[in-house]
């Protein structure tokens, strides 16, 4: 798995998949919020499955082995 999410955008996912876990804890998006854990797991290893089917990168380091 090659990386293929830049830091803003791993930062972005973790953060609102934290939001989305905590408001599930909350019960405010109970049981939905847990869908939460897919950007945080995405956001910590950098790879984004759904990148890959778009042919998306936001990696600049990936982008420049090119």
């Amino acid at each position: 798995m090659k990386k293929n999410a830049g830091n803003i955008d791993r930062g972005i996912r973790v953060v609102v998949g934290f939001a989305l876990i905590a408001s599930a804890v909350a019960g405010v998006f109970a049981p939905w919020g847990y869908i939460g854990v897919v950007p945080v797991l995405t956001g910590l290893f950098g790879f984004c499955p759904a990148y890959t089917l778009l042919g998306m990168n936001t990696c600049p380091m990936e982008k420049k082995s090119e």
